[in-house]
């Protein structure tokens, strides 16, 4: 599971989400970026078979593992970590629950606005085709692929970039 969330989280920094996708290089815009493609493969993992279920929850402790040590490793004190770590997983759960309703709504510019609230004001149009794509691709894969697959996620690549704009 290490292996896994590593590769999501590498997918999160990928530096053109924060050049070209509009995403703030920050702590709430990393955090808003790994939340996304934790979602895109917690989604998938939902759509499989068992033991995948199993999975989901252990790639989640990897991630707030990483969120709790990078606390730590900030300069945050241990009586504040777990108020710190409360409020994020509440952020993380709440932006999981947003992504899956836009998802599922019948109009494609749901995703964009709650990208636009949450992770890019410029970028969400270019960051809601990206996550189209990247579901597309997840959809095609199974649980060995998941685990396995280098990249797991597609180049972002934006038409009309952030800083063009």
């Amino acid at each position: 599971m290490d292996a896994l969330f590593g590769r999501v989280a590498e997918a999160s920094r990928e530096p053109a989400l924060y050049l070209d996708g509009g995403i703030p290089d920050s702590f709430e815009g990393r955090f808003e970026s790994l939340t996304l493609h934790m979602f895109l493969v917690l989604r998938r993992l939902r759509e499989l078979p068992a033991p995948a279920g199993d999975l989901s929850q252990e790639l989640t402790d990897a991630c707030f593992a990483y969120l709790e040590l990078g606390f730590r490793n900030g300069g945050v004190s241990d009586i504040a970590v777990p108020k710190r770590m409360k409020k994020i997983g509440q952020m993380f759960y709440g932006r999981i629950q947003a992504y899956e309703a836009a998802f599922a709504a019948a109009d494609p510019e749901a995703l964009v606005e709650t990208l636009r609230r949450n992770a890019s004001s410029l970028g969400a149009s270019a960051l809601a085709a990206y996550l189209r794509e990247a579901q597309t691709g997840l959809a095609l894969l199974d649980l060995d692929e998941i685990l396995r697959r280098e990249p797991l996620f597609p180049a972002f690549a934006n038409q009309e970039a952030v800083h063009d704009a």
